[in-house]
Formats: structure tokens, sequence, C-alpha cells
């Protein structure tokens, strides 16, 4: 909220220094987010940004000027000679181009820049710049001051001509300054404090924090004596979702511009003046902070057939429409609440009203509409329909219905004063439901076991009042409070108390104080800590965290689902994988696009999301991770990346759902950093499944998870038929891996990049790991090194292979690698030489060269017998 600090002296003194005043106001929850100088040079502690620093008006060369007389410029049709009164006694005679004064008039007083002050000026190429004012002739005459615009003193980027301010705003002579110099804070108002929406709901809060004294007098109004009785009535359907709604008539308005200082406000507090029934509205509710909306009266009378109209306060119907004042015709539904007669809606409750039944120039009527209503309910329609206003933000925040009378007071009071406008007497007021008072106990007792010291009694009670709560003495340091009319936070009763004093007594004053007790002994959370090891063993394997959302949409969830599996291609040396052993998706997938579901009911849907693109729970990570992996290869060539977090899976016949831990992995791109000695025209190496392969194989080896296996699949959706694995734990599938599908690749604007992708169960895989493993020493006895070719049926996993290797070795086999695998001349049909580095040691003692051969003979036998295989050089020249 943008709040003009001469408005806020209206109600409360301001401290000497600002900037004292802003710190003061961003430690009690009012932070500031900025500070914008006009025409006064920045003092004290103040800090601000150079750009919101504007022009300082000098004091004595731009002043107030009263016009004398304006006569037409002898050389000029579009130039006026203005006579002014400067305060010095002696005249002054200025030209002119101004459209917004003509030849004749008089009486009005102008801002004066006089010779060497400084103005803005946008030149022939549309730049802002400074210029200093210098004497100059005009067609013929000598001219050295100027008449000044909003524009040219900084204050509005547009000129709608030269300043003409109120009769009783300065004398002549008066410093530019005094009349229009100005400092705006902008404060960002949190949830919890919707009631610092207003400038007495600030200058409460500035009363509290400083000490001095507010000053908000209560709103009167003159009335006529024909009373409102007969010419209107309210009904409201459903009290929860309008709890008050008053209406008033003010009859005989003028419509016009608003006073000058009135305008000056509202564009100093961001907001555009339109026309004095306008202003006025907006002007209440920036003051009081409550939403106001004016109706033509007489035209209500006319859809009501003459008579008097009934204001309906109601659900929509579903299909009735409502042509609001930006001119769109909206369909409403049963979810829009409406202010309607007994023709149809005439506005969207809180948020924007109804073009037929806006004033205008034509009209002399006014009913004034100054209610409360649900903020779900606006906060809803605002969303739907985009329409988001300073009065929907007020409404969504929540109103205390004992504002609505006031500020309808307040309105009709200035309509009275500014428009011409005569108050019948009376107001309609529904109000089926008043909120009662909340009366809370509070001692001093609770506000130290909750703070941890004492706040002397004088303070609490200083303060309290300050911020417009009644206090009771109940006791010896004990209280009786009353909430006031203006909040709807104060709902955990004594603890919401205690922290508003804690608030305003200065977070930076609490105490520093030890804890009474030893800490706890601290135990270790074995999910955390798994968590964390995973994190680190990923980082050290140069990989990336990301962390994204977890609300998604279907229609993003469902990207990971191909139209159909391409063309089969040759497999990858499928070494190390198993056969495919069925058709059905690794089962901790679950159904659905890969286990992602394919059906809104698949997934867990937020009842009012923010956004299309965030409806529904997450069921996968990859997602996610896969646009950001597209976002990254547009600015880099290589991306290692995981992500770690909850996924949300909906639960048959309960209400909440099932959210367990996943992790993902994607590579792409470069294997490696571009590097001098790069071979000139090669094309660099790339990350392709084994790459993939070898970082899950890590991950799992430095978990020492037990049993770790790998088989082939092709039921994975979203990833490459023939380039596809799963990892098993112990037999049972924990995630899988591999290429992501081609066509799964465009879904995400990835192009014909090969992009490796896997998602791991974690929670399966964290529940594997032991909790402890033993080490055993390695020998310092030499090894002996032999290498043996098996030819093996081209379908036969090297995993399979390596399985009988291991157990033909028995212990003194310490490692075996596959280095080769061959497919071609000097083979039988339909089979692969797979060559394997065999390491054998023994820890007590150097093996001979008979142990050697004969564990050697062991592995080819077995090698033959269980394998039917051939070993190259003995059995296969």
């Amino acid at each position: 909220m943008l709040v003009p600090l001469s408005w806020l002296k209206d109600y409360v003194p301001l401290p000497a220094d600002p900037g004292a005043l802003v710190e003061r106001l961003t430690i009690a929850g009012l932070e500031s987010s900025g500070v914008k100088v006009f025409g006064l040079p920045v003092r004290g502690t103040l800090r601000v940004k150079p750009e919101d620093a504007g022009l300082v008006w000098e004091r004595d060369k731009l002043v107030v000027a009263q016009v004398l007389e304006i006569t037409k410029h002898p050389n000029a049709d579009t130039l006026k000679l203005v006579k002014l009164d400067l305060g010095t006694g002696e005249p002054k005679t200025v030209i002119t181009g101004a459209e917004n004064i003509a030849v004749g008039q008089s009486g009005m007083k102008i801002i004066l820049g006089l010779c060497g002050s400084q103005y803005f000026f946008t030149g022939k190429d549309g730049k802002k710049t400074v210029m200093t004012l210098a004497p100059k002739e005009l067609r013929g005459l000598p001219n050295d001051a100027m008449c000044m615009s909003d524009f040219e003193l900084g204050i509005a980027e547009e000129s709608e001509g030269i300043i003409i301010l109120d009769d009783a705003d300065a004398v002549p002579g008066t410093p530019a300054q005094d009349v229009l110099g100005e400092i705006v804070v902008e404060l960002d108002i949190l949830p919890n404090m919707a009631r610092c929406l207003s400038m007495i709901g600030i200058a409460r809060e500035v009363a509290a924090l400083t000490g001095a004294n507010a000053t908000i007098a209560e709103p009167k109004v003159e009335t006529v004596a024909e009373t409102i009785d007969g010419k209107v009535r309210v009904e409201i359907a459903d009290p929860k979702l309008c709890s008050r709604y008053t209406a008033t008539i003010v009859r005989n308005v003028t419509l016009k511009a608003a006073p000058r200082w009135m305008c000056s406000r509202l564009h100093y507090a961001g907001m555009r003046p339109i026309s004095n029934a306008v202003d006025i509205t907006n002007y209440v509710m920036l003051e009081h902070g409550q939403p106001l909306h004016a109706f033509d009266y007489d035209v209500l009378v006319k859809r009501a057939g003459g008579k008097a109209p009934t204001i309906l306060v109601r659900p929509a119907k579903a299909g009735e429409m409502l042509k609001t004042l930006d001119g769109q015709d909206r369909e409403l539904s049963p979810d829009n609440l409406v202010i309607a007669d007994t023709a149809g809606p005439i506005a969207l409750a809180g948020v924007m009203g109804g073009a037929e039944t806006e004033v205008s120039a034509a009209t002399t009527t006014i009913l004034l509409e100054s209610a409360c209503f649900d903020f779900v309910s606006v906060r809803k329609t605002a969303r739907q329909f985009n329409l988001f206003s300073e009065a929907s933000t007020r409404f969504s925040r929540g109103i205390h219905p004992e504002q609505a009378l006031p500020a309808a007071v307040r309105a009709a009071q200035l309509f009275r004063d500014h428009a011409g406008g005569e108050v019948l007497a009376g107001v309609v007021d529904a109000y089926p439901a008043p909120l009662p008072p909340q009366v809370i106990d509070l001692d001093q007792a609770e506000i130290r076991r909750l703070l941890g010291f004492d706040i002397p009694s004088a303070e609490v009670v200083r303060v309290l009042t300050a911020l417009q709560f009644q206090v009771e003495p109940d006791g010896e340091d004990a209280w009786t409070v009353t909430t006031p009319q203006t909040r709807l936070d104060i709902q955990a009763g004594t603890a919401d108390l205690i922290e508003e004093l804690a608030r305003v007594y200065g977070y930076d004053n609490l105490k520093e104080r030890l804890l009474p007790l030893e800490l706890p002994e601290p135990k270790g959370n074995r999910d955390i800590e798994g968590e964390d090891r995973v994190r680190n063993l990923l980082a050290d394997q140069g990989l990336q965290e990301a962390i994204t959302y977890s609300l998604s949409s279907v229609e993003a969830e469902t990207k990971l689902a191909a139209e159909k599996n391409p063309s089969p291609t040759p497999p990858l040396n499928g070494e190390g994988l198993k056969t495919a052993d069925g058709s059905a998706p690794p089962s901790f997938l679950g159904k659905g696009v890969g286990g992602l579901g394919s059906s809104p009911d698949d997934f867990v849907a937020l009842m009012n999301p923010l956004s299309p693109e965030r409806a529904v729970m997450r069921r996968t990570l990859l997602p996610g991770l896969l646009a950001v992996v597209q976002k990254n290869l547009e600015a880099t060539d290589s991306v290692a990346m995981y992500e770690l977090g909850f996924v949300y899976l909906p639960k048959a016949d309960e209400r909440l759902p099932s959210e367990p831990r996943k992790l993902a992995l994607v590579l792409s791109g470069r294997r490696t950093g571009a590097a001098w000695d790069d071979p000139q025209g090669a094309a660099p190496a790339r990350y392709d499944f084994y790459d993939l392969k070898g970082v899950v194989e890590s991950l799992a080896g430095d978990l020492h998870l037990p049993g770790v296996t790998f088989a082939a699949v092709q039921t994975v959706p979203w990833l490459h038929p023939m380039r596809a694995a799963e990892l098993r734990v112990n037999g049972t599938a924990v995630g899988v891996f591999g290429e992501l599908h081609p066509k799964v690749a465009a879904n995400f604007l990835l192009g014909d990049r090969a992009v490796q992708v896997a998602e791991l169960d974690l929670e399966a895989v964290l529940a594997a790991v032991p909790a402890r493993y033993g080490y055993k020493p390695f020998s310092t006895f030499p090894p002996a090194k032999r290498d043996v070719a098996v030819v093996v049926a081209d379908a036969t996993p090297a995993e399979a292979v390596l399985a009988e290797i291991r157990a033909g070795g028995g212990d003194l086999l310490t490692d075996a690698t596959l280095f080769d695998v061959y497919r071609g001349t000097g083979l039988p049909d339909g089979t692969k030489s797979l060559a394997f580095a065999l390491t054998y040691q023994a820890p007590d003692r150097t093996l001979g060269e008979k142990e050697i051969v004969k564990a050697h003979e062991k592995v080819e036998g077995r090698l033959r017998h269980v394998l039917k295989a051939q070993i190259r050089g003995k059995d296969l020249a």
C-alpha cells in the first residue's frame, strides 16, 4: 500500500525523521519495499533509491502564484499572457500555452517556476530529461518563468495541463514544497495485518509504535428532512456470504472533478482521479479500508418499473449474464456472489460493478453501497474473472462488518461537501447476524510465560489502548480486553494479544535468555540422514540438485506418455541387463501412464487452485525436472541434475493420499567440458545410457544396497523400449532408468537430444540400506591377472555370465570386469563374444601358478556346463 505521509499526518503526529518511522514500521511487521520523494530533499535517515528521489523544488524558485488576469498573446493564437501575484507586491507576467486556462479567467492559483528552477522535459527522442529554466523570447516577448504541470514537477508521467490549486491551499509566494511536496512510503501489508490497508489503520499502528495520540474523528453528516424509508429495500439470501449490507441515498449530486487535495492524495496513493463520485468512494476506501460502490438510483428505479428498487445479495444463477464496468459480458455461476435487483445482477459483490447501473454524467441521485462480503467468495470470483482491484484485495483479506456504516457516513459527508449532494435521513442497514465483541482475559503471568520477560503494566495498557482495544483492570496485573470492531485477526485469544504487545514493544527489544533446562541428547533421524547421504553421493558424482513445484497439471504429467513406440532399433550393448521377464510395468510405478495416472481422478486435485498449471499434486518428479532441464539446455550444452521430493498418490476410500519420496535423475549433453586438446572436427562424447547406469550403480554401491541387479524393461511409456532397465534390490524393482522416449522428449521441447532419465522409489531404496555393514582388510599379496573370452548366445546378458564367473571363481576371485564385446566374423550366427578381466588373489599368501590355473579352469568349466558357453582360444579358434 502506498502511504503519503502528509495524509497520514492528518490522523497522527509523525516523527521528525521519516527514516526512523519507516524503520520502526518495518520492525513491527509493516515492511517498507520502497520510498518515493516528490519535491522535498531527502533528510534524516530516510533511504531512497536515486531514481525515486525526484527533483528538489527549490523554495525560492518554485512558488504558489495567483492569477490576476489572462490575456491573449499579441503574436500567437495559442499562447496567453498570464499576470500573476507572487505575494511580493510586484505582479509578474508570464507566457504559457496551457489549454486548461482561458483568456478572461482569474483568481485560480498555480505553481510558478522562476528563472533557474529545474523541471522535466521530453525531447524529440522521447526521452525524459531535466532542464533548467532560462530566460527566453517567445514570439517577440521576453519570458523568464513557467506555469508548471504535474509532469514538469515529476509528480506524474503525463501532463493534463498546468496545476490549478484549490483556493485554500496556500497564499501567493508559498513554496511549492509546502503545498505539493510529499514522501510516499510503500508498505507490504501481510494478510494478517489487513486492517492496515487503510490510512486510519496505519495511523493507529504509528500511534502505538511512537506513543503519539491518534486523532480520528467520528464521521457525521448533515441530512435533509426527507428519509430513506420506502425508497429501497435490501435482502440478504445467505448471511454467511454477506454479513452486512447498508444503503444510503444522496440526491441532487453534481458530477465534476474532485477537489485538488483529494485528487493529489489519490494520485500519490496510486489511484487515478476520475470524477468526484468515483474519487470519493476510492478516498473513503483508502481512508477507512472499507470499499464502497455507487449505483445510479434512477436507473435502479427504472429497472424496478418505477417502484422503489429491491437490492438482493445472492449467489448468481447458472447462466446469468452481467456486463461489468470494463465492458465485458460475463457468464455467471452459483459460485459468484452478486448484487442484484428484481431484474437481475447489477454487480459482482466486492469485485466490480455493472455497466448499466454505473454513475454517469447524467446521474443526479446515487445509492451508496457499503457492505461486508465473504472473503473466500470474493477471492474465488476475482480469480475466476481475473478482476483484481483495490476493493477485491481488501474484501479477500477480511473486513469487519462494523466498518460498513462509519465508511458510508464518511462518504455521504464528502458527497454533500464536494458534490453538492443532499443526504436522505437514515440508512437501510441489513445486518442479520451481528458479530459479538470478543472478550479476552490477559495477565502478566501469561505474558511472562510466552515471552520470557515482563512488559510493564502501564505499557501493556498503553499499547492495547492505542490499537483501539478496550482495556479494563481485572485485579492486580490482569485485564479484561475487548477486541476493536476493526479486527478479525485475533483468533488465538491471549496468544494473539501477547504477539501484538511483543510486536509493538519491539522485537529488537526482546531480551536474550538461555533455556532453563539442558538440551536433550540429540537422536538421529534415519530418514533425513539417508536423504542427506543420497544428496552428498550424487553431488560427489557431479549432479546438481533441482527443487520444483509440488503442484502440477494433468496435461504436464501426461506429457510423459508417448503416442506409440518408435520403430525397433538395435539395442545398446545390453551387457549388464537381464532379459525382460514380463510385459507389466515395474510394480513400484503403479497404474496409469507409467504410474502417472491418465485422468484427473488419478490425481490429488486442489479445491481452489491458483492457476490451471498448478491444479493437481504431482505423481512423479520428472515433468518438473525435465522442464528445468529444457530451460538449462537453452543456455548450456551439458546438464546433470537430480531432484529428491514427495509425490502424491490418491488412495481409494481414504481422505489423505500416500506421499512416498522419489528420486529423479537426468543427464543430457556433453559428457565432459570442452578442452583445448579436443580433436578438431570430432563430435564430443555425450551422455548415454551407460553413464546413467553408472550413476545408479555407484549410488547403489555407496549405499551398500544388497543383491543389486539390473533387468531390461520395455513397458515404461516414457523410456525408449530398447534403452531401458530397472534397478532391483534383492529381486524387487525399486526404480527404472534409461533413455527418454523420443516422442516424450519432443513433448518437453528437448528436440532430438538424447536425454537419460531415472526415477527411483526412495522409500524402498532407503529401507534397503543396511544399518551396519562390515569391512574386510585388503590383501597385501600380489594379485594374478587372467583374461577369458566367452562365446554365448546373443540374448544372454553379461550379468548372467558374470554371476557364473563369480560362482566358479570362489574366494580366490576378487574382481571380474567386462572389457570387450564382439559380434561378427569368426563367430557362429546368433552369438557374441564377451571378454572379462579376472583378478585372483589370496588374503594370506602369494598364489602359485598351479592354484591360479586350477581356479581359472574351474571358472571356464562352470561357464561351459551352466551356460553352454565356448571359450575362445580353447573351444573356438
